[in-house]
């Protein structure tokens, strides 16, 4: 099946009804300084070996999606991407004030579950629209699993900012022994445990709706699908369970 028209793809993104808050968002210039002693230092003092850092963009807009299963995993995924990464991070982390100046001044987004995280996603759409990162944990919470297997039934909010943005790449991305680390509830750290981190093939809503292993959707389709709300949600639920599905065959524990 060949590619969905740029005119489906506009189509797509305005019947997703997600828009920005209209304030132009900035990654603060303290995080980059923040990323470069976190690479070293972890480099120094962990074992963690990462697999695919190419396939992670330098540059321009990116969805970042990985498995939730320790506090330590952001610090990873930015250290993977080698960028800021600005992340949904729940309304708790912002109570405290010391981890209040921590999540400020590396531009991450607070998040409140009673208004559904609209006023997030639509901050998260300014991440985006400035051709920043984004890092999503598609299970919507650290996996709270005392036993593996720790991976959870994803969230479609991933899944509605990949087709808002259909051009732009989502990247799958593992970890596997964060929770050895450091495991919840924990405050200690083993530095010597090993950690992987797994990064899989960019791909985009786009080359997902168009693919026969993914929306299978041709142009045809994209009039039924934008006009329906019910539709939509299907699709959605449709990328979020095979994005899941990909980091379990990724080795998500």
């Amino acid at each position: 099946m060949g590619g969905l028209s740029s005119e489906s793809l506009v189509s797509i993104s305005s019947a997703v009804k997600m828009e920005g808050t209209g304030t132009p968002f900035r990654s603060p210039a303290v995080y980059q300084f923040v990323i470069a002693v976190l690479a070293t230092s972890i480099r120094s003092f962990t074992d963690v070996r990462f697999h695919g850092l190419s396939r992670i963009p330098r540059n321009g807009p990116v969805i970042v999606v990985s498995n939730h299963i320790s506090n330590l995993d952001p610090i990873f995924m930015v250290q993977a991407a080698r960028r800021p990464i600005h992340f949904l991070s729940k309304k708790e982390n912002f109570e405290n004030p010391l981890k209040r100046l921590v999540m400020t001044s590396t531009g991450q987004i607070e998040t409140f579950r009673e208004t559904g995280a609209r006023d997030a996603l639509a901050r998260a759409v300014d991440v985006l629209d400035a051709g920043l990162a984004l890092g999503i944990y598609p299970e919507g919470t650290r996996s709270r699993k005392r036993d593996p297997p720790y991976l959870q039934r994803g969230k479609t909010g991933v899944a509605r900012l990949a087709a808002r943005f259909p051009d732009v790449p989502v990247v799958p991305m593992v970890m596997v022994g964060t929770q050895n680390m450091m495991s919840p509830g924990s405050k200690m750290i083993r530095l010597w445990e090993r950690v992987e981190v797994r990064i899989d093939e960019p791909i985009n809503f786009a080359q997902w709706a168009a693919s026969e292993q993914g929306g299978g959707l041709s142009d045809g389709d994209i009039g039924r699908l934008s006009d329906s709300e019910d539709e939509m949600s299907s699709m959605y639920r449709r990328f979020t369970d095979q994005l899941i599905e990909t980091m379990r065959q990724m080795g998500a524990p």
